[in-house]
């Protein structure tokens, strides 16, 4: 039994209920505060052989806004960093994107040159021999496959990102 007169259990509870309230509501206040501070990433295109993949984030642009053709060239001749992943020639290679790439419609680019049409979906696979071969303008035991996303309009020369990786062969 309680010594506290009646409805004074009721109030006490009261209050403390509104503290937990107000310290909730604080919590919640200053996770926004945190998540509003931070940047938003670019979208990401991934590169997946057999049960390998790599991710990136884009290299040049990736917000919405066309790139300038020197910026593109720069950034296609800047291959240092990349992601790098293994290639059977044997092997299926996957490229999947983020919607927000799929929506600006994109393309594959090899070592630079077109390889292939541009799409709204969001996974195309091209077979991994493609990548070393010479008919294809492969040179070597590596090639550098980069991800341009478009302007939203088919076959468009315009980008506004682009993600590189590096497709070593695997012997």
């Amino acid at each position: 039994m309680t010594t506290l007169p009646r409805g004074a259990a009721a109030a006490r509870h009261r209050v403390l209920r509104r503290r937990r309230a107000v310290a909730a509501a604080g919590a919640v206040s200053a996770g926004l505060l945190l998540v509003s501070a931070c940047d938003k990433p670019t979208p990401k295109s991934t590169v997946t052989v057999g049960s390998s993949s790599v991710s990136s984030e884009a290299a040049c642009g990736g917000e919405g806004d066309t790139l300038k053709v020197a910026d593109i060239q720069k950034c296609l001749k800047d291959t240092k960093d990349l992601k790098t992943i293994s290639v059977d020639p044997d092997e299926t290679v996957r490229f999947g994107v983020d919607p927000d790439i799929a929506d600006k419609r994109w393309t594959i680019l090899m070592n630079g040159q077109q390889l292939s049409n541009d799409t709204k979906n969001t996974y195309r696979t091209v077979p991994g021999s493609v990548f070393f071969n010479a008919q294809y303008g492969a040179q070597g035991d590596s090639t550098i496959v980069t991800i341009k996303a478009g302007d939203g309009k088919k076959e468009s020369e315009a980008a506004t990102g682009l993600w590189s990786f590096k497709l070593k062969k695997d012997d």
